[in-house]
């Protein structure tokens, strides 16, 4: 599932500019239907142009019926009746989306013998300053066994010590959800550190729910202003 916004709040219609010769909510679902993973790869969004966009490049798209605040609550509308176990949450502005990554969250569940994660997710290491300092990069500290501890904004763990090794995780945006997750995250209201941090894998962690992160070395661009959008075009050439 691609959860697309056509209003996003840093970088509007992000999602329908041109990525060498075609919006990049086409090559994000081009590049998901590409790994080759899933039974069915869905764009759900509340916008007719991307809702267009889509089907006219053969793809699947489904219009959301209500108004919704994050990509969670957008796909369990979607996927509230269907028949399904584990749903894949790629965000639409992550055209450089590749197979080993997506692999590597859905086999979090395949040795889950005793159903204890409610979600897995990516995070990568980074080391550039700004990057650690940017907002607009989301942090992810973990416990001994890789089960996310916090998430933030903010530079994550702080840097009080300067005789120790200090690692950080920069959380990427795909999640592989149970669907009873998801649907309990639907009628979750939300709660404090959610709505300060602007961050919705927090709802998770609020109300108890365990994130596996997998640790990967693709890095990817997630684009969130133009200049991410003039990075990917560079990228992609």
């Amino acid at each position: 599932m691609i959860p697309a916004r056509y209003a996003a709040s840093r970088f509007p219609a992000k999602l329908m500019q041109d990525l060498s010769g075609k919006p990049v909510i086409v090559r994000t679902y081009e590049a998901a239907k590409n790994t080759q993973l899933f039974d069915e790869v869905y764009v759900v969004t509340d916008s007719d142009v991307i809702f267009d966009t889509i089907t006219e490049a053969g793809g699947e798209a489904i219009m959301s019926i209500k108004e919704h605040e994050c990509g969670s609550d957008r796909i369990a509308e979607a996927v509230e009746h269907m028949n399904v176990d584990i749903i894949v949450n790629v965000q639409g502005d992550e055209p450089f989306t590749d197979r080993e990554s997506l692999a590597s969250v859905l086999e979090v569940f395949k040795s889950d013998i005793e159903a204890e994660i409610d979600l897995a997710s990516l995070m990568v290491r980074i080391t550039d300053s700004n990057e650690i300092a940017n907002p607009n990069t989301v942090k992810v500290i973990v416990d001994n066994r890789n089960f996310a501890l916090y998430f933030s904004r903010s530079p994550i763990p702080y840097p009080r010590a300067t005789d120790v090794e200090k690692v950080y995780y920069k959380h990427k945006g795909i999640y592989a959800f149970r669907k009873s997750a998801l649907m309990d995250f639907q009628r979750l209201p939300m709660l404090a550190l959610e709505a300060t941090e602007k961050i919705e894998a927090i709802r998770y962690l609020e109300y108890g729910k365990k994130i596996k992160m997998v640790e990967t070395t693709v890095s990817g661009i997630e684009i969130d202003t133009p200049e991410d959008l003039k990075r990917a075009q560079e990228a992609w050439k």
